[in-house]
Parts: structure tokens; sequence; C-alpha cells
């Protein structure tokens, strides 16, 4: 790997990988199968700290750099690409928010307790009407004394089922347009807050996509995140940590379908020698490799900026579609070099290629990932 990695961020990506490896490997394809939420499995990592990277010790987090949790990520993709993906929503979109823009209340109350991996959190942004443009969302909170009041419906919610705290946006004042939405903390059992239906995916099968209702859910004051009007500010700067989260998953993923297509093409016997002496194959497989090597690079220094404080927002929109983008490539390709093994369950090669097939959708698409560049680089 040219990205030199610390001492610290070695020691953290060795125990993660054997924890991935050991544990959450064996039972990838059987969870794809039967949709099973990894409970157990997401217990554990909260007790390996794996839940609540970058928060600081004091609120019972890891205290580890945006590089760390990148690398630590990338792993836990590798073996399985539906737990990476409740476990960025959870670091990324949830701690993250209240972390950032949290009063003491809701750090001491609700970030403690997530960043420990005890409790579960999500980020509920999208509705039917509204995905790429946040601005066009209908959820309404209306101030009722000490409470504020939430009515709406939110989709494509990763978590939405298993979460105990959610990270909820909706308009205080439509008339400010997107500096008129706010974001609240409302937690699970909340009266007026339910889950709605849940998604039957194509890929990630492992995590729960849902839909949440919030039917006059009430909601305690103190429970605002930030100030009033703070909610499209909230949920951007959360969705370029969460970026580096997509782009180390699509990397792990990646990695996953190169050493799956090599350890098969060094097997696979054709013509009398195995396909990997064929240049055709090596040449592909020499594409792949180099390609995951740029993307992880991207990603390290989108993760790297973001540690040193330094404005991150187009390198993360860099190496989110970069490595989205490469890891649909990779595992297109790793199944062509099955061939028509690749097609069939019994080779994980299928499921990688349906898990990448959401990363350049998610957490902005791929389009909107280049808006976001352009803008930085031309200007308005």
């Amino acid at each position: 790997m040219a990205y030199h990695l610390t001492e610290e961020q070695r020691m953290i990506q060795t125990m993660v990988r054997d924890f991935a490896r050991d544990v959450l490997l064996p039972t990838a394809a059987e969870r794809d199968i039967t949709k099973e939420f990894p409970a157990e499995n997401i217990r554990q990592m909260g007790e390996l700290g794996l839940m609540g990277m970058n928060v600081p010790p004091e609120y019972n987090g890891a205290g580890v750099d945006t590089v760390s949790y990148s690398v630590a990520l990338q792993e836990v993709a590798y073996a399985c690409a539906a737990t990476a993906v409740i476990m960025s929503v959870h670091n990324s979109v949830a701690c993250g928010p209240i972390y950032l823009f949290g009063s003491d209340y809701l750090k001491e109350h609700y970030l403690k307790s997530l960043a420990a991996g005890k409790k579960l959190g999500c980020f509920a942004l999208t509705e039917p009407s509204a995905g790429s443009d946040p601005a066009g969302q209908r959820s309404r909170a209306v101030r009722d004394g000490d409470s504020d009041v939430i009515n709406g419906t939110k989709m494509f919610i990763t978590s939405g089922k298993h979460a105990d705290v959610v990270v909820v946006t909706a308009y205080t004042d439509r008339e400010k347009k997107h500096r008129g939405i706010s974001a609240f903390v409302v937690e699970k059992g909340t009266p007026g807050f339910s889950v709605g239906k849940e998604e039957d995916k194509m890929g990630l099968r492992g995590s729960d996509t849902t839909e949440l209702i919030f039917e006059d859910c009430r909601v305690p004051a103190e429970n605002l995140l930030g100030q009033e009007g703070d909610g499209f500010v909230i949920a951007m700067a959360s969705l370029d940590g969460g970026r580096i989260g997509i782009a180390s998953q699509s990397v792990g993923v990646a990695q996953a379908c190169l050493d799956a297509a090599v350890h098969y093409a060094r097997e696979r016997v054709q013509f009398n020698k195995p396909i990997s002496q064929f240049q055709g194959i090596r040449w592909m497989i020499a594409d792949m490799a180099t390609q995951i090597e740029a993307a992880r690079l991207l990603t390290f220094n989108a993760a790297a900026m973001k540690d040193r404080g330094e404005n991150f927002s187009a390198a993360a929109s860099m190496a989110k579609v970069f490595a989205s983008e490469m890891a649909n490539k990779v595992a297109y390709q790793a199944l062509q070099i099955h061939g028509g093994y690749g097609y069939i369950k019994e080779y994980p090669v299928e499921r990688y290629y349906r898990d990448a097939r959401v990363f350049t959708i998610y957490e902005g698409t791929s389009e909107i990932q280049r808006k976001v560049i352009a803008k930085h680089i031309i200007g308005k």
C-alpha cells in the first residue's frame, strides 16, 4: 500500500481485519439470503469501539482519526457490506451530527450511548419527493410550548427499523427555503413516530431500509439539533463525512472482488493452463488493482484533510464518486472473470455485484458529487 499508515492505524486495521474475517465473513452469504439484521455482530463491534470511532473518549467514543475509521470500514465492508453500511451510517450521520452540533444535553443523553454501541442511530433526510433535493422535503415541525410537533414521511432510511435514535430533518419555516430546515433527535418509542414499509432490496440485504412516519410526533424542545434553521447545514456537513464512509465501503468491496477474481483465475484451468496466465485476464486484474489503489488513496486523502481541519467537501465527493463507480466496474470485471460461475450464488462475486450497485446512489448520487466538485472548481 502506497499510503503510509501509522503504527496505531495499522494496529486498528489488523484488529478489525481479524474480527471481520473471523466473525462477519462466515455468515455474510447467509444474511444476504435471510435478511437477518446482524444485531449480535453490531453489539460486538460496539465493544471493540467501532460504533463511535471519531467521537472523543469523554463521550464513550474511541477518539481515533478519520483515516483509522476509513481503514476499519474497508475491512468490515470486505467481509460484509451490509454490516459496513450499518456501521457507516451510525458513525457518520448519527454520531457525527450530534457530536458536531448537539448541545451538552444531547451529547450526554444520546451520544454517549450511541458511541458506546449500546444504542443504534440512523439519519432521516430523504422523502418520497425529496432525494437529491433536500429543500424539496415536505416534513414540518411546529413549535408548541416546550415541544416541536413533527409531521411527515421519510423513506430509504438505513437501519430505520432497528435504530434507537434518529436524526431527522423537517421544515420549521418554509418561507426561508433550505434555511428554514431544522434537525431533531428523536427516540424510538416516541408517540407518533413509527416505522413504515421495509424495502426489499437488490443488495445489502442484511441491512434494513425503511420508511419512517411522523404523525403529530411531539419532541422536547431540547432535542433540537443546533439552532432552528441549521438543518440543511447539519445535513450537508454530515453527508460530507458520510461520503468518506461510502468511499471506504466501496474500496473494501472492490478489494474483496479482486481477491476473489485472482483466486479463481489461479484455480480455473482452460486450454491446459490457469486462466491467470492469459494476457486478457492479467490486464483486467492489473486494471482492477490500479483502480482500487487510486480510490483508496483518494479516500485516505479526504480523510486526512478532514483530520487536519481543512475543507474536505470536494475531496470527499471526488473520493465517493470515483470509488463507488470503481467498485461497480471492478465487481463487473470480477464476475466476468468467473464466467458462468460468477452468476450463481455459490460464488461471492454475485453478492458483491449486487451490493456495490447502490454505492453510486446513496448519500448523494454520482451526479450530485459531480455537481459539488464542479462548483468547488468553477464556482457558481
